[in-house]
């Protein structure tokens, strides 16, 4: 029979011991490393290779500045070839150490000159990769002083421009990895000073129909609009770090391992609430159902005017009673004087002398 969850981990806890009793330390850091209902940051972990030249070191940099605080950079050159059977362990191991669910190593060499290898963990082993080629950079310091740059922690806007994204699986692939590399700390609610940059992702076909990765980034000031409003209005400006990259060499996920990744456990899953449903804008819709109400007996706001209405139909219906009481009383004394001979206002008048 499979040990449970809590004889694996005091298993394990006894043997980060030495076969002694665990120490509050180590528990404390067995707690912290397990499996979360609501996930966290995503940690990066940024490695240089056997061989990184200078621009791929401003690279690296560039990337720390702009995930920061949630990044890492080792400072020290690491033997990783990362599509190897050793590289990926070396990965793993330094992911796991760290604390760190995404890598990047940067190297270069003859074959393969500016390469950025792009890496996910789950569960402590490496999920998927990408290897991307640096065509082209333009680093944070290459703007002018006067350029502002990112707040840290503040939440990018990433927008996704061509057919590739959708069409194209390692693209599909990347634009997954993207988001993972550059979201920051998963929020409930937003505002709008927190918005401060923009990263544009273009995908096209380059010479040899391979896609071509265009990143941009721009700081985003929001100015007061001159048309009025509360709303302000942003403006964008290049800010950097700017690159083209181009795809070489992807390793994807094996199926059960992806299934295994998206699985989200039941208690983050929002619960249902019956007759509710969100509309494609994010409001809420709900739906009641009430008992047949009597329209009639409902009392309304009434205006002057229906007010006015009222009364004339009154006053006409009192005119029609009337009417009709004086037609019945005309019609009783032809009656009567058919009968007797004589009015019924006669004999009352010779009474009265």
């Amino acid at each position: 029979m499979a040990p449970t969850n809590q004889q694996a981990r005091a298993a394990r806890a006894k043997q980060l011991a030495g076969g002694k009793s665990p120490k509050a330390r180590v528990q404390r850091y067995l707690k912290s490393t397990e499996s979360k209902i609501f996930e966290g940051p995503r940690n990066v972990l940024l490695l240089k290779g056997m061989r990184c030249s200078q621009d791929m070191n401003v690279v690296l940099k560039d990337l720390r500045a702009t995930t920061a605080p949630h990044c890492k950079l080792l400072s020290k050159n690491n033997a990783i070839v990362a599509f190897d059977t050793d590289g990926q362990q070396s990965l793993e191991f330094l992911c796991t150490k760290n604390d760190c669910s995404l890598s990047v190593v940067a190297s270069t060499n003859k074959k393969r000159p500016n390469n950025l290898v792009i890496a996910r963990t789950f569960d402590r082993q490496l999920l998927d990769m990408v290897e991307l080629g640096v065509l082209r950079y333009k680093s944070l310091s290459d703007y002018s002083g006067n350029v502002p740059k990112k707040r840290i922690g503040s939440k990018p806007m990433m927008l996704f421009v061509g057919d590739l994204w959708e069409h194209d699986g390692n693209c599909s692939k990347l634009q997954n990895m993207f988001i993972d590399l550059y979201k920051g700390d998963p929020v409930n609610k937003l505002m709008i000073s927190g918005l401060d940059h923009l990263v544009l992702f273009t995908a096209a076909l380059g010479v040899d129909d391979k896609p071509i990765i265009h990143q941009r980034t721009y700081f985003c000031k929001l100015k007061k609009n001159p048309r009025g409003g509360n709303a302000p209005v942003p403006y964008l400006e290049p800010c950097g770090p700017d690159m083209d990259l181009e795809i070489r060499r992807t390793q994807m996920a094996a199926p059960d391992l992806w299934k295994a990744a998206l699985k989200q456990p039941s208690a983050a899953k929002p619960s249902k609430t019956k007759n509710h449903s969100t509309n494609i804008f994010g409001e809420t819709i709900g739906r009641l159902h009430l008992e047949k109400q009597n329209i009639e007996k409902m009392g309304g706001r009434k205006v002057k005017a229906l007010r006015r209405a009222e009364k004339a139909q009154a006053q006409a219906e009192k005119a029609s009673l009337e009417s009709e009481l004086a037609q019945e009383k005309e019609e009783i004394d032809h009656e009567f004087k058919q009968t007797y001979g004589f009015d019924e206002e006669e004999t009352e008048k010779k009474r009265g002398f």
